[in-house]
């Protein structure tokens, strides 16, 4: 049990630093978009380089912030049923969906993009822009990186649903022992 409550934290520390690292990449991307705009428009001067850069960003952001974001219970959710439940049913749902939607899903993206991402790093890929960013190899990357921080936040939630549910069982009407002691 204190190895899977140490993967817990360690796992939670990792992503929260990532979401914290990665929110510092917001207002830098704003910025440089702010540059492209006012070198475009005002003086007619134009960047690849910076355009790339600024795809690289936005890329990172929402590749390596899904976990983040997942931690938080922030993603969209269409809750017309979900919100009214008690926390016990709540955690069957999110151990469900965790268990048969989001683990094997990281699978496929894993499986999917591992010879895509080796065949960019084995010719060190880079842009087709002459004087673009000469680091494609490291931007997808990020298709092995992104599944594989989901997953382990997924683990992470599946474990604390587990809890939840096992907290729940010892309430649950149908529960004998509740049952005799009243």
């Amino acid at each position: 049990m204190i190895i899977v409550k140490s993967f817990t934290n360690i796992t939670e520390a990792l992503i929260n630093l990532i979401g914290r690292v990665i929110s510092w990449l917001l207002p830098i991307m704003a910025l440089l978009v702010l540059a492209i705009v006012v070198m475009r428009y005002c003086f007619s001067i134009g960047s690849i380089a910076i355009q790339e850069l600024v795809e690289y960003l936005h890329a990172t952001i929402f590749m390596l912030g899904i976990s983040y974001t997942l931690k938080h219970d922030a993603h969209v959710r269409v809750d017309i049923f979900y919100r009214s439940l008690q926390p016990y049913n709540k955690s069957l749902i999110n151990l469900f969906g965790t268990i048969f939607f989001l683990l094997p899903l990281c699978s496929v993206i894993i499986y999917t993009s591992w010879n895509y991402v080796l065949a960019s790093w084995w010719i060190s890929e880079r842009s087709e822009e002459r004087s673009g960013i000469a680091f494609v190899y490291g931007l997808k990357s990020l298709l092995l990186i992104m599944p594989i921080l989901l997953s382990l936040q997924g683990l992470v939630l599946a474990y604390r649903e587990i809890l939840i549910i096992n907290e729940g069982l010892g309430d649950h009407p149908s529960d004998p022992v509740k049952d005799k002691d009243g």
